[in-house]
């Protein structure tokens, strides 16, 4: 494999792009900064396919990128792959508002192939190539220049050793026929909207004791607000205000500007300065949130009560026992709110209810919560038997 010298100017780079977009697949990796920013600030950018490998430094100056974009999100004849490639997927995003297709994620694979929950990328390397890598350069600060060669070789090396395993992969999911079980998962995790930050829709995130609608209203107001004022200043959100003071804040509003000086966990300026002015603004502006907006109760089925908890446990043995049987990771069939709302006796919108998850696992958690079902110890081993 050829390994090409850090790219720093547009020519080499388009060079580059023009050959790998004759090839089947490339391997793609990023290494990026986000500890001081709301935006992550893309430091490097690695690609290779089986004949050639480069990182790119997006940092150069007068870099052209649209090349390697245009490779990324309009090239449909080039697959792209990724190890747990949401935050590389989310950067890809925000530089051109669509995200990478069609895409493989090799962590996707491997829980496929029951190789773990969220298998990590050292251990899949040395797991499928008997390789040790060193992470030393691992929490670098990629941001500073120039970089050394260390640091190059450590990132390139990630985009070679995936373009290894990828093959051996495919050809796993192959021979177990479960190519098609992932086709799903790529589309979630390729979806644009999953990378959309949109201010009034933050305060989803947060964590709020309450359910009235008048403080909902007050924690989607402040939390667009927040959410608006970090983009702005490109500061983390949290840098900013942190959820347990805007969840304090919907709960118990300051009358005037002058109580934010008691808020804890703000600095007692804002009593006085423009941030605070336009926090106070926020708050007096907001209303009660709609009745369609408010989120639904986590309410157990009618005359289950607590008992639906329990139900909920027992679906998790199951699944860890069909999760077993089928040499698949749990989390790849199920997440655990699935579980509680079939518990609680929800069935529309499910996806273990549908194609081969319903196969795997679905009926049977079906038949468990109504009825049909038993779990048994057969020779020291966890067994299903069906009830008549």
């Amino acid at each position: 494999m050829i390994i090409h010298p850090l790219i720093s100017d547009s020519a080499t780079l388009a060079e580059l792009c023009a050959r790998l977009a004759k090839s089947p697949f490339v391997t793609v990796d990023t290494e990026f900064m986000r500890e001081n920013t709301y935006w992550p600030d893309l430091c490097l950018i690695q690609i290779a396919d089986l004949e050639e490998a480069a990182a790119i430094d997006p940092k150069a100056p007068g870099i052209d990128l649209k090349p390697l974009l245009d490779l990324m999100v309009d090239n449909e004849e080039v697959l792209k792959v990724f190890h747990a490639g949401g935050q590389d997927l989310e950067i890809v995003h925000n530089l051109t508002g669509k995200t990478p297709h069609p895409l493989f994620d090799t962590q996707i694979a491997a829980m496929a192939l029951g190789m773990g929950e969220q298998i990590g990328y050292q251990n899949l390397v040395e797991t499928m190539l008997k390789v040790n890598l060193d992470k030393g350069a691992r929490f670098t600060d990629w941001s500073r220049r120039p970089l050394d060669k260390r640091q190059i070789d450590y990132a390139i090396g990630d985009v070679t050793h995936l373009a290894q395993m990828f093959p051996r992969l495919l050809e796993r999911l192959r021979k177990t026929g479960r190519g098609d079980w992932l086709d799903q998962e790529m589309e979630r995790l390729g979806d644009p909207a999953s990378y959309l930050n949109i201010p009034d829709l933050a305060w989803m995130r947060i964590k709020a004791p309450s359910r009235k609608p008048e403080v909902l209203g007050r924690l989607k107001a402040i939390a667009a607000w927040r959410e608006r004022e970090a983009q702005h200043k490109n500061l983390p959100r949290g840098r900013l205000i942190k959820d347990e003071t805007l969840a304090d804040l919907a709960a118990h509003p300051p009358q005037t500007q002058a109580d934010l000086a008691r808020v804890r966990g703000l600095a007692t300026s804002w009593a006085q300065n423009d941030i605070g002015q336009r926090l106070m603004a926020a708050i007096e502006k907001a209303e009660p949130l709609p009745d369609e907006e408010m989120p639904t109760r986590e309410d157990r089925k009618p005359g289950l009560g607590k008992e639906a908890a329990l139900i909920a446990d027992l679906l998790k043995l199951l699944l860890k026992v069909r999760a077993r049987d089928a040499d698949v990771a749990p989390r790849l069939i199920a997440r655990a709110d699935e579980l509680e709302a079939i518990a609680a006796g929800q069935r529309d919108g499910l996806a273990m209810l549908t194609g081969w998850r319903n196969d795997v696992f679905g009926k049977d958690a079906l038949d468990l919560v109504e009825g049909r079902l038993a779990f048994s110890v057969k020779d020291g081993r966890m067994v299903m038997s069906s009830l008549e």
